[in-house]
Parts: C-alpha cells; sequence; structure tokens
C-alpha cells in the first residue's frame, strides 16, 4: 500500500468515525437459520430453508442475478447478514396481486426497485420507440415488467397486504424524488413518493437507509416515525418542528441576496484552491456579500435547515422554476453540507433528508464480499441475460463520479465522493471468480466501475470537500485540490495482472481522459496490458458551446490523451484503436455545431457505426436544461438567455444523421439542410466536402457501391480512423 493510500484511509476513517458502520448492528434472531444458497424466490424454496415466513421480500423488474452488480441481491444479501429473512419476487406479473402472494406477507416490509434500469429506459429508446429485448430478462425477452415499475409494483404489493409497508427504491426512484419531467409523456409528473402512495422512498446507494430502516422496523417502530434517516423521503401534511425554513419557491428577485442561506452560493474554482480565500456567488449580482469558505457550514445550523421548493404545480406550468427547482436540488447533493428539501404536491410535502453518506473502505469490501453464488438463480441457468453475461466475469471497484456531467445522473444517485473498495478485497474477487465461476477461461473482462480511472481519487482536504457546492471536480478545470495520482490504480493493475491463472484483465469501463493524462505511466500500463485492441473514450462533442452545457473538457484534452495512447501503442507493437463516443441533440448544440462536428468526423476519418440522440433521462441536469430551455448551470431568472433544444423526431433525426454523413441513407437529408443552411459549398466530392452532390453520388468512388470490398470490410471492421 502506497503513502498516499494509508493517508486517504486515515482521512476516510477520521470522516466517518461518527457514522455507524453498517455490519455493527446487532443481529436479528432470524440468523439462526444460516446463509442460503439463493435467496428464496418461491414458496417451496422458503419451505425447504426451515422458514414460515420473510422478513422482508424484495420485489425487482430484473430476474434475479445472485451477483453484487444486481441491486436486489446486493440488498438481500446484506439484510441477510444481519440475520434477516429475505425473499426475491422477481418480475412478477403485473396484471393482478396474486403473484405478489407467493412468499405469503413479509413480517416487516416490502422493498420495491425497478431493477438496475429505470423501466422507461429499458422499455423505449431514445426515439420513444419500443424496445423488444430486456438484457436484465432471461434470453433478452422484452416486455417482463411494466411502464414505471416502482409505481404499478408499489400498488400491487399494497393490494396485496394493505397493512405491510412498502419501502421504495433503487435508480428509478432514486432519480423521480421530486417533480420531474417525463420524457415519454412530455410532461412533468409528480414525484414518484406521491403517485407509488409508498411509505417511505430510499434514495442514492440504500445500504444505510435500508439497514436502519429494518432494524428499526423490527424493534416495533412505525413507518412513519422512520423519518429522521438520510437518504430517505416521504411524504408529510404539515411543517416539520425544529426546523428553520429557507423559502425558495421562486426565482431569486433582483437586490441584495443574502449569501449565507441562498440556495445558490456555490464556490468557484479560486476558492477551492485556495482554502482561506472567500466564496464567491455564481450570482450575476454585484451586491452579494463574500463569506469565508469556512464559515458557510458554521454560519446555518444546516442540520435543521430545510429548503423550500418550488411547489410541483408551479413547476408544471413555469419552466424558469422548473430549472430553478433542478439547479437548488443539484447544489444540495454533497452530504457534508446539503440541507433537507421539501416540495408541495397538493395537499402535502415531499420532504428529503440530506443524502447519505458514503461507505467506507471497509464497508464496501464486506459488502462485496458477501456469499453471492455469482451466478443466475437455478431456474434461469440454461438461458441467456445480456447484462450478466456483460459482468460475470467483471470487478467493481468504486462507486460514484465527481465529473458531473449535465447528462449522466451517476452523481445525483451514487454521489459526488468516490466510495473505493481496498485493493486486497479486489484482489479477493479476482481469485473468487478463478475459483469457483464456470466457465471463467483467465479473462476478467472489466476492472472498473462508473468510470475506470477514479479510484483512490479524492479532495486533498476533506474539510474543504466537506462545505464545497461545485458541480463537477473537474469542469471547467480540475480542481486544484483533487488528487490525481493513479499510482495506486497502475498498482493494482500491476498486482493483479500477475495473479496465476489470469491471462489477461481488460479495462472496458469509460476512461475518464482528462484525469488520465495527468498520470503518463497510467496510461503506458493501460494501454500496454489492459487494452483489447480498442478502447471506449467519450469526448462526446468537439465544440464548446456544446460542452460547456454538457460540462465536458475541451477537444484539446481528447487531443492530448490520443497521443499518449498512440506513442505507447506504437512502442509495445501494438494496433489498437480509440473508439470515441459522441451524443447528437443534446441541448444547447446548435445544427452549425453538429455540421462542424461531422466535418471533424470526416477530416479525422472517423466513420461511426453506433451513435445516441441524447435521452432525457429524470433529474439530469441536462434535461431541466431540454425541458425549460433556460440553463440551470448559471443563476436563473425570466430573462434568461434561452438554450436551443433540438425537439421533435425530424431535427433529432438530422442530428443523428450528421454523426453518420457517411451512411448514403442520411444524405439527402443533410444535403436539404445544407442547403437551408446557406452552406452548399459542403455538398460534393471533395475532401472539405461532407456529402457528395445528388445528381453524382451513384457514380462516386464513395458510395457503398462502388467502394472497393477490401475498403468496406475494413471499415465494418474498424469503424475508427486509420
Amino acid at each position: 500500500m502506497s503513502a498516499n493510500t494509508s493517508s486517504d484511509n486515515k482521512k476516510q476513517k477520521k470522516r466517518a468515525s461518527h457514522l455507524k458502520n453498517i455490519f455493527s448492528y446487532e443481529q436479528y434472531w432470524a440468523e439462526c437459520y444460516g446463509i442460503a444458497q439463493y435467496l428464496p424466490h418461491s414458496y417451496d424454496e422458503m419451505l425447504d430453508l426451515g422458514w414460515d415466513s420473510c422478513d422482508v421480500i424484495l420485489v425487482s423488474g430484473d430476474a434475479y442475478v445472485d451477483h453484487p452488480s444486481f441491486g436486489m441481491a446486493l440488498i438481500g444479501r446484506l439484510l441477510e447478514s444481519q440475520g434477516f429473512r429475505v425473499g426475491i419476487i422477481d418480475q412478477p406479473d403485473w396484471q393482478s396481486c396474486e403473484p405478489f402472494k407467493i412468499l405469503g406477507r413479509p413480517n416487516l416490509f416490502f422493498g420495491v426497485t425497478a431493477g438496475n434500469m429505470d423501466s422507461m429506459i429499458n422499455r423505449y429508446t431514445a426515439d420513444r420507440k419500443l424496445r423488444h429485448d430486456d438484457a436484465y430478462t432471461p434470453d433478452d425477452i422484452g416486455g417482463k415488467r411494466p411502464d414505471r415499475a416502482v409505481i404499478v409494483y408499489t400498488q400491487r404489493c399494497k393490494e396485496a397486504w394493505s397493512d405491510v409497508p412498502v419501502v421504495i427504491g433503487g435508480i428509478e426512484a432514486s432519480l423521480r424524488r421530486i417533480a420531474h419531467y417525463d420524457y415519454w409523456s412530455d410532461k412533468v409528473r409528480r414525484s414518484v413518493l406521491f403517485d407509488s402512495k409508498a411509505d417511505l422512498l430510499v434514495f442514492g446507494n440504500g445500504e444505510r437507509q435500508i439497514t436502519e430502516i429494518a432494524h428499526r422496523l423490527s424493534r416495533g417502530e412505525a413507518i412513519e416515525n422512520l423519518d429522521n434517516i438520510r437518504g430517505t423521503a416521504y411524504m408529510v401534511k404539515h411543517q416539520q418542528k425544529g426546523w428553520m425554513e429557507i423559502d425558495s419557491s421562486r426565482v431569486d428577485r433582483p437586490g441584495k441576496v443574502d449569501a449565507v442561506v441562498s440556495p445558490y452560493k456555490m464556490m468557484t474554482q479560486d476558492v477551492c484552491s485556495k482554502p482561506g480565500s472567500e466564496a464567491q456567488s455564481d450570482s450575476d449580482s454585484p451586491q452579494e456579500i463574500a463569506i469565508p469558505i469556512r464559515q458557510i457550514i458554521k454560519s446555518l445550523d444546516r442540520n435543521h435547515s430545510v429548503i423550500r421548493l418550488p411547489s410541483y404545480e408551479k413547476v408544471i406550468n413555469d419552466q424558469v422554476l422548473y430549472a430553478h427547482a433542478s439547479r437548488v436540488l443539484h447544489l444540495e447533493t454533497n452530504p457534508g453540507n446539503a440541507r433537507a428539501l421539501v416540495q408541495r404536491h397538493g395537499g402535502n410535502d415531499v420532504w428529503l433528508n440530506p443524502p447519505p453518506f458514503p461507505l467506507t473502505t471497509e464497508e464496501l469490501d464486506e459488502l462485496f464480499e458477501l456469499p453471492y453464488t455469482r451466478l443466475p438463480h437455478l431456474d434461469y441457468q440454461k438461458a441467456k441475460m445480456p447484462a450478466y453475461e456483460m459482468i460475470r466475469f467483471s470487478i467493481n471497484i468504486m462507486r460514484g463520479c465527481f465529473g458531473g456531467c449535465t447528462f449522466c445522473s451517476i452523481t445525483e444517485h451514487e454521489g459526488r465522493v468516490i466510495q473505493n473498495r481496498s485493493e486486497d478485497s479486489i484482489i479477493r474477487e479476482i481469485e473468487e471468480i478463478r475459483d469457483n465461476v464456470p466457465e471463467f477461461k483467465g479473462y476478467i473482462s472489466d476492472l472498473g466501475g462508473p468510470t475506470a480511472n477514479m479510484w483512490r481519487l479524492a479532495c486533498d482536504d476533506k474539510e474543504i470537500e466537506s462545505v464545497c457546492r461545485r458541480l463537477s471536480c473537474v469542469y471547467p478545470r480540475i480542481c486544484s485540490h483533487m488528487n490525481t495520482d493513479h499510482g495506486p490504480l497502475t498498482h493494482l493493475y500491476q498486482r493483479a495482472r500477475k495473479l496465476p491463472g489470469i491471462k489477461k484483465i481488460f479495462v472496458a469501463s469509460g476512461l475518464r481522459y482528462d484525469l488520465a493524462v495527468r498520470s503518463p505511466e497510467y496510461v503506458k500500463e493501460l494501454v500496454t496490458h489492459h487494452v483489447g485492441g480498442y478502447l471506449k473514450i467519450a469526448p462526446e462533442h468537439t465544440e464548446e458551446g456544446t460542452l460547456s452545457k454538457m460540462m465536458k473538457p475541451d477537444i484539446d484534452s481528447y487531443y492530448e490523451f490520443k497521443q499518449m495512447f498512440e506513442q505507447f501503442s506504437k512502442e509495445a507493437g501494438k494496433e489498437q484503436y480509440l473508439i470515441p463516443y459522441f451524443i447528437a441533440a443534446h441541448p444547447g448544440t446548435t445544427i452549425e455545431e453538429m455540421v462542424n462536428l461531422a466535418l471533424w468526423l470526416k477530416e479525422n476519418n472517423f466513420r461511426l457505426d453506433q451513435v445516441q440522440n441524447f435521452y432525457p433521462s429524470p433529474m439530469a441536469t441536462a434535461t431541466a436544461m431540454y425541458h425549460s430551455e433556460r440553463n440551470p448551470l448559471k443563476k436563473l431568472s425570466y430573462k434568461s438567455e434561452k438554450v436551443f433544444t433540438a425537439k421533435g423526431e425530424k431535427i433529432r433525426r438530422l442530428h443523428k444523421a450528421l454523426l453518420r454523413y457517411h451512411d448514403p441513407k442520411n444524405w439527402p437529408i443533410i444535403r436539404e439542410m445544407l442547403r437551408e443552411l446557406g452552406r452548399s459549398d459542403l455538398i460534393g466530392d471533395g475532401d472539405k466536402q461532407l456529402v457528395p452532390a445528388e445528381e453524382k453520388h451513384k457514380t462516386s468512388p464513395r458510395h457503398p457501391v462502388n467502394r472497393p470490398k477490401v475498403q468496406k470490410k475494413f471499415q465494418n471492421k474498424k469503424r475508427t480512423q486509420k
């Protein structure tokens, strides 16, 4: 273990000293039944274990795979380790409540999740077309879960056993915890807590919350009294006693703003870089008062302050207020300083406690080393399940992301503080796969997580980290307090690939290349030993206007990484390629910027195969941008600059077509657009032109019919630059 790693562990332990370890609770009496090979998902399996009932029943839209990458297995095994008897109802027929009775009445509560994905994203494409497959279902069969599964499953649980509490969680519930724009219905929907009528909502990683909920209910506490658990939300009729309410239900009026209580207070890069400096507001008002950074957390009793968001009834009709609510929520996501939030829905309030504190390394290690079989339930073993096939030989080494990309919701769900497993725990899991997982041939498919290379990266000043309100630690530039040393990760790779029986370890998670270039020795290790011919990276775009709305680094970072990648590939004697990913139709992207991106792709000989239109997922900042056509990254008013947003099938199809400028099917729509744009100069067969002229394209050597077969084969195989 390096000195840096040891120091990080000491800081983490100090920060977490006031937290109760999730494995330190006194076990429930039912622990005498021991460990189940699989958590039962039928009544006969439950009887075979000697149980007369389940204490907790988990309902999920995914098929049951007993692997820590599947939420139901992870939460189920955690509760089992606490002594509770846990049953699984996976992918039940939701047409009636009868399938929800197969394990009988749970003694404590139902835990409901849509699965590892939001059910709407799982079932529909970015063009709102129905998918006919489902990677989390045996044999990839679609239609095994309902739309808005959390709502439907909760209603069926209530029908089956009306007196049993229902706790909802997972990605779908987490990202729909307040009034949110719903892309599929093109309207703002109420909190999923309100629509489902669940008793409690768990948001973020749910281990701390679900452990406390289970133990308190087992001690006889009523579900309505569990109102003080971080990372939970619930419905209330009246203002909670003992709380100071900060009214942010309207966009701030011009003039002097109290900088202490303003939900807009956010530190700039300079503040993070200078611990003794003053916090600056991102407000346009010169009248705001600057407050020393270390006084921010002390100036209010944040543990008893709650911010009132604009009500559901307001945000459904006011796009600026919707963007404002989104902005305030995102600024209250740091567990170190986040305040409670409340939002009115009719005659009730949705109350959101502050986010949960991250798990320590010791807790995460123990969680991932619970006795998973790492296999689908025996009922499914003959069926192929794409999601399982993808991760069966992979290792999750961390959680969270401090990138803050506006189109992604990882930060809002898993948090900005990276939760790391220890190197020894990761090595033990590799050995577990090697020795016990069927069909293992010596290849680890991925060593990563939400990102490939944020393991052990963190703020070097925990006091500053606890009060920081930046939405990203790496945009517009990497914070000077961010430790970017990839040395521990490089050592992990080296140790792992030297294990007996391990032939190769791949890194398949998305790489944050603006961080990687800070550690050339890491890039060399990665390129030399852990790339299987192709490496995925995500510039997402080339134009600064779009990148600023995404909170992504400029294209120069890509060029810097590309130079390193090619240099180290050459030194290793390997022919390897970068696979870049781009997003079309992102909010703030004009058609001119998409044309520039297409020209860049052509200039760099990229012929993209699979491309993606922006998908407005719930709670993402970019989704608020899409709906409101305002930029919630800046202070909002009714005079705020409007953000161009590609809405409607035609313009979204055009944006996507420009990413595949080389496909003859897209040439007519691109030619029409270029003429309307006054850019007919880009039509023709020249190197600087985008698509061939209409009257010439059938005889053009660029047309697939006339392209040499060798070139066709090469393009299909490489899908990237020469």
